[in-house]
């Protein structure tokens, strides 16, 4: 079973976020459309695999990696050898920097094969990775930064009407967080990534400040990101259980992290940091840590997928999902994995369960 063709589709969906959202670190002002970079490999004996890379603005450039740089490198390897088919290539691209655009893409490609091999061996990927006796798992709202705390109070109301109890901010304002809980009242959980904006004082004086509405997690509040000696400093001073981890790129990345005891709540990326492959050592790295994986998930389709299957098989029972709450025109897999009263299904076909909708990715298919 060799690797015969890796395709990249790049898709745009139109969404409606509850308001005008304000400037974040993934995408820009006022955005109404989602676009997202699929990967789909095909095998010699015609078996599909969908992955996903990150890439949001950074598209153009990953898709080009994935085009010109793995996917030569890919074809005509054993799609079933998936361990040694994705160490070969990152030692071989390496010299171009262990994140980014390179990374993305072999991000995508090890999902899409972890999709072949649980479709070629007529099992899904949670089995794979040893098995979940959980069906499904409570998922939490992560909404668009607003800004304007009388937007972020109504988009509140309606995450908590559509049944989601667990709620994640990207504001960086103290008035937005404040309107947040008092809408939400003090039962529902209420997580806050402000996306890297402060240096370790100005962190420890904004937790002060955010310290009274009980947040789960304060999620990248450091300047640069890698500062895990900071994270460290502000986890033991400040009140708040941090969370880390979106921006991580390697294994060694994350056992830094952990070494350090920066976090409480450590947050791979599988469409950035190596796909399931990765994705299944880190929660191995984190248990041995006493720490809690929670997968970042701010995407919609193969990645989350992903995440879904190793939340289920190696994830503690207080794992979340997190699901990206805007109104998208359409949804990849329709309705199959669409959250409902806060809960989202664990897929139990082959594979990652579910294939993309081809109409969707026919109709809003981004043509180079």
């Amino acid at each position: 079973m060799k690797i015969a063709k890796i395709e990249a589709i790049v898709i745009s969906i139109p969404f409606a976020g509850g308001g005008k959202s304000a400037e974040t670190a993934w995408g820009k002002k006022d955005a109404n459309s989602a676009d997202s970079l699929l990967v789909k490999v095909t095998t010699s004996n015609g078996i599909t695999g969908w992955g996903e890379a990150f890439g949001f603005t950074a598209i153009p450039a990953v898709k080009a990696a994935i085009e010109q740089v793995l996917a030569p490198l890919c074809i005509g390897r054993s799609a079933a050898s998936i361990g040694p088919l994705m160490l070969d290539v990152q030692k071989r691209l390496h010299i171009f920097g262990r994140s980014g655009a390179i990374m993305f893409a072999i991000s995508a490609i090890d999902i899409a094969l972890w999709d072949i091999f649980g479709k070629a061996t007529g099992q899904p990927v949670h089995r794979l990775l040893g098995g979940s006796e959980v069906a499904e798992l409570r998922c939490y709202a992560s909404l668009v930064r607003y800004s304007e705390p009388q937007v972020v109070a109504a988009n509140v109301e309606r995450a908590l009407a559509d049944g989601f109890s667990h709620l994640k901010l990207h504001e960086i304002d103290v008035e937005a967080v404040r309107a947040a809980r008092k809408t939400a009242g003090d039962d529902v959980e209420i997580m806050l990534d402000v996306n890297c904006p402060w240096t370790v004082s100005e962190a420890l004086n904004m937790s002060s400040k955010l310290r009274p509405f009980n947040l789960r997690w304060l999620e990248e509040p450091i300047w640069p990101p890698e500062n895990y000696d900071g994270l460290a400093r502000l986890r033991r001073e400040a009140g708040i259980p941090i969370a880390a981890g979106e921006n991580a790129s390697t294994l060694m990345d994350f056992q830094q992290m952990l070494v350090a005891g920066a976090v409480d709540f450590v947050q791979p990326s599988p469409a950035k940091m190596g796909g399931i492959t990765e994705l299944q050592k880190v929660f191995a790295l984190a248990a041995a840590n006493n720490s809690t994986v929670m997968v970042h998930t701010f995407y919609d389709g193969p990645g989350l997928l992903a995440s879904i299957h190793a939340s289920a098989a190696l994830g503690s029972k207080g794992s979340l999902v997190e699901w990206r709450y805007f109104d998208l025109e359409a949804q990849l897999y329709g309705d199959a994995i669409f959250p409902k009263r806060g809960t989202i299904v664990v897929p139990q076909g082959s594979g990652l369960g579910v294939d993309p909708d081809p109409d969707v990715v026919r109709s809003f298919l981004v043509l180079s």
